[in-house]
């Protein structure tokens, strides 16, 4: 490993140097005769003809299959001597007359043979769907009888290992926490507190009795801002550093750009050697306006992204909110590349004072709430207030 590639170990030890910065790949992977009998257009059995001929199909005459005649196969008049018109007589698939036949599939008819009842006595040996309409479905949604049409909360709950953000308020509108492994995405305008949500999820897992390590890497500021933002909310970061449970990481975008091959093919392996749980990127934007293709950019972030989950660790990406639309990203790409998307947005009025508002945009695999809700930088870090209403 070269020492321009030595981004990780200085932080968190000793990396293996044996890796190939070379491996990564960022490249984004009728009729037989026309003329002849049988034809459906020729002159003498054309199927446009309304001349009553025995071959159209579209014609008065005795195969026509819209008409009514004894050898109709199709859209006859629902007479008793049609035969097998599916529309009508005594054979009609769809027929509703009195002498309905015992093949009729959409009911009817009394026949049990009828896959969605109609007729007959309910929940006959043939019917697809009987009184009972979950039955149909075995023990999806529960399965219970009565027919039931209500759905438990729980009904919709994964297995899936959680964690809490940390964030006060804003962990009660998430029913059961952040599924682990998931990437997460903060988006936000100057000054609504992105760093500090980030830092605030990697101090809750420091805190628990059974310790989650935690690295933080930032393109926009220095170690020691870092640090000392998390000595304002006493946080106490330098202590964990002390005793290997956290690995801050300042890079220069630039840096980060031109080694990024090099950085996702290691990054992997070293947040396994480290045991990171938690890890935030602080921003993403930064990665994001290294590239001026849409298309290279849109492949660069997707490869990193896939890195990190590779990597197995529960990740919280930072974002720019555009200029334009204040519920997208700069780019419009990193919130379609995770799987839970938070807000962070100033909610201006003519009469009030400006706030701050949080929304859960979408969390893959569990429940969330979609309401707006208020919420303030404290010297105990963010707080969402659940029980209050934004206007």
């Amino acid at each position: 490993m070269s020492e321009d590639d030595d981004w990780f170990e200085s932080a968190v030890g000793d990396g293996d140097d044996d890796t190939d910065s070379d491996d990564t790949d960022f490249t984004d992977d009728g009729s037989d005769d026309a003329d002849g009998e049988g034809s459906p257009f020729d002159a003498d059995e054309s199927a446009r003809s309304d001349d009553g001929g025995d071959g159209s199909p579209f014609d008065g005459g005795s195969d026509s299959p819209f008409e009514g005649g004894d050898d109709s196969g199709g859209f006859g008049d629902g007479s008793a001597d049609e035969g097998a018109t599916p529309f009508g007589g005594d054979d009609a698939a769809f027929a509703e007359t009195d002498g309905a036949s015992d093949e009729t599939p959409f009911g009817g008819g009394s026949d049990d043979d009828s896959p969605f009842g109609g007729g007959g006595e309910a929940g006959g040996d043939g019917e697809l769907f009987d009184d009972d309409f979950a039955s149909a479905f075995g023990s999806a949604g529960g399965g219970g009888g009565g027919g039931s049409s209500e759905f438990d909360d729980e009904d919709f709950e994964s297995d899936l290992p959680r964690l809490d953000l940390g964030i006060e308020g804003l962990d009660n509108m998430i029913q059961g926490g952040i599924p682990r492994r998931h990437l997460i995405v903060t988006i936000g305008s100057a000054g609504t507190g992105k760093t500090t949500f980030g830092l605030q999820f990697l101090h809750h897992g420091l805190e628990k009795e059974d310790t989650e390590k935690a690295v933080f890497i930032t393109l926009e500021q220095s170690h020691d801002a870092i640090m000392a933002t998390a000595d304002e909310h006493d946080w106490n970061f330098e202590r964990h550093e002390e005793e290997d449970d956290l690995a801050i990481i300042d890079l220069d975008p630039v840096e980060m750009a031109n080694s990024l091959q090099n950085i996702q093919a290691e990054l992997p392996e070293l947040i396994e050697d480290f045991g990171a749980d938690r890890l935030v990127l602080d921003s993403v934007s930064l990665l994001e306006m290294m590239y001026n293709d849409q298309a290279k950019r849109r492949t660069q972030v997707f490869d990193f992204t896939r890195s990190l989950k590779k990597a197995g660790v529960t990740t919280m990406l930072t974002s720019e909110a555009s200029e334009s639309h204040e519920y997208a990203s700069r780019h419009g790409i990193i919130e379609y590349l995770t799987d839970a998307v938070v807000h962070l947005r100033y909610v201006r009025q003519e009469t009030r004072e400006t706030r701050m508002a949080v929304e859960i945009q979408k969390i893959r695999n569990a429940n969330h709430s979609r309401e707006t809700k208020p919420y303030e930088i404290t010297d105990e870090g963010i707080s969402v207030y659940q029980q209050a209403n934004i206007f």
